[in-house]
């Protein structure tokens, strides 16, 4: 195919202009070996938009590949891996020459079905051809239990025989299933665990010696195909497993993971946020808010109460992050404004993107997934915190030593609250009116002042919202959430009036929590 550019190359409509032209046939694993070469001697990323797996899956693959190797991608939910599968379309060539009415694709060079072999001994040099668009050359099931062969080898189809009056010993009589129909693509079978075992074993034959059988038919078809399975290691448990066999026939098992890095998490979130421009234009949203949803994530995979085989998907930090731009711009609507920031206040919002996405054990399910989800959202803001402002634990005096706690630089705020003053921050409130309550609090201000200045007012206020928050997730003042308002006050009188909802935990009443 050298030397004949994409138009001329389609021009071609007949078997005998195609040998004319010196075109030769590939197979699909050739072919993206070949394409997958020339991306890397150009240093192209023959996946883009995959994050995070610069140093470990996508080399992985790319050997995978090179080595014309079928591959399972085995990891937990949310981990890019059917995105991995379809990109790889884009390693095929932009056309490839199919005969012209072919069910399975067949190579005008390299015919195997009878329809294309009974068309070429009929015309000949004369048999029309086909152009087939690599976007067309991808196939892909999600395996579930009905999943039956007939599905995805084929079966014999009475129809076609009555209509061509044909009896059952004729070839023509076939339906070809869904693999079949996928020669010379790229075939991707979603959880693959979920196929019942005994489907899974009409793939042998398939993988190992390329070809397969109908309902006993002596017929041999060679297929063409590049296969791609995922799985989900909690699959092997809980629904069904891979056959063993099969397993062995699957050359190349790549393990996918998630973003190791919050830097890696907050690109993907970035990049995968579906936010329009007109939220864009009315919400801004910061950085440290940014960090804060995706701490979420990293605190749920690490929790006690979230089922770890089940994993956290990166779509829970995607979905947060609309639901908290979506609060900022419901409040923003609702008060007049034209231009808002997302305050922690509004994170309150991103807790029905956190319950439907996490899977409690026991003990979480007792908690509830609700209270789950809030306290996800308070170890979040309590990790974020310390990178922002000193850490509370670190002013503690400790009964191990009598070296003394360093100067607390929060003895001003919590003071306020200890002297009976609290705040009440409406979910709904105003902008400007949010700023002005955060100012009321003594040494709010200055303490934010004291560690970051030339800062904007909503910049300024949002820190000085955070510093609530932190004081509040490390037990130095009280928070609760009810009805439409988050209400801080002391700790201590938070504690002798228990009649909320709030939990407490022994390490409340520490007594070094109030020297």
């Amino acid at each position: 195919m050298s030397g004949i550019n994409t138009m001329e190359l389609t021009a071609i409509k007949t078997i005998g202009e195609l040998k004319k032209s010196g075109y030769t046939s590939k197979s699909i694993k050739d072919e993206i070996r070949e394409n997958l070469i020339l991306k890397i001697k150009a240093k192209e990323n023959p996946f883009p938009g995959i994050l995070g797996y610069e140093d470990t899956v996508i080399p992985d693959t790319e050997r995978a590949l090179l080595s014309r190797h079928n591959m399972l991608f085995l990891g937990l939910r949310g981990q890019a891996k059917t995105r991995m599968a379809r990109q790889m379309v884009q390693l095929l060539n932009e056309y490839i020459p199919v005969v012209s009415g072919s069910e399975i694709n067949d190579d005008p060079l390299q015919p195997i079905s009878r329809y294309a072999l009974d068309l070429i001994e009929e015309k000949g040099e004369d048999t029309p051809i086909s152009w087939l668009h690599r976007s067309k050359r991808y196939g892909e099931k999600l395996a579930t239990p009905d999943v039956s062969v007939a599905d995805l080898i084929g079966d014999i189809d009475p129809i076609k025989a009555a209509n061509l009056k044909l009896n059952f010993a004729d070839e023509r009589v076939l339906h070809y299933g869904i693999i079949p129909r996928s020669n010379r693509c790229i075939f991707v079978i979603n959880e693959l665990p979920d196929l019942q075992a005994r489907i899974q074993v009409s793939l042998f034959n398939i993988l190992e010696e390329g070809d397969l059988q109908i309902r006993g038919f002596k017929l041999r078809l060679p297929l063409d195909v590049l296969f791609v399975f995922t799985a989900n290691p909690e699959d092997y448990t809980n629904r069904g497993s891979i056959v063993t066999p099969l397993k062995d026939r699957i050359e190349s098992q790549i393990l996918t993971h998630y973003p190791k890095t919050l830097e890696t998490a907050l690109q993907i979130t970035e990049q995968e946020a579906a936010i329009n421009d007109a939220q864009k234009e009315r919400v801004e949203v910061s950085d440290l808010v940014k960090r804060l949803i995706e701490q979420v994530a990293f605190e749920a995979r690490d929790s006690e109460f979230v089922d770890k085989k089940s994993g956290v998907s990166a779509r829970l930090t995607i979905a947060a992050y609309e639901n908290a731009v979506s609060a900022a711009e419901r409040r923003a609507i609702i008060n007049d404004e034209p231009k808002t920031v997302v305050w922690l206040s509004d994170l309150t919002g991103i807790i029905p993107s956190i319950t439907g996405k996490i899977e409690l054990v026991y003990e979480g399910e007792q908690e509830g997934p609700f209270q789950v989800s809030y306290n996800l959202l308070e170890k979040a803001i309590r990790t974020q915190f310390k990178q922002y402002f000193p850490d509370p634990d670190t002013l503690k005096k400790k009964k191990s030593t009598k070296v003394p706690a360093p100067e607390n630089p929060y003895k001003a705020i919590t003071g306020w609250f200890d002297s009976g003053n609290s705040l009440d921050l409406f979910l709904e409130t105003k902008d400007d009116d949010k700023i002005l309550k955060l100012y009321k609090v003594n040494g709010l201000h200055a303490l934010v002042n004291k560690h970051y200045n030339n800062l904007s007012e909503k910049e300024t206020a949002l820190l000085m919202e955070l510093v609530l928050h932190g004081l509040a997730a490390h037990s130095l003042i009280s928070k609760k959430v009810i009805d439409g308002k988050i209400e801080f006050k002391d700790l201590m009188g938070s504690m002798l009036n228990m009649g909320s909802s709030e939990h407490f935990t022994e390490d409340d009443f520490n007594e070094d929590d109030f020297n």
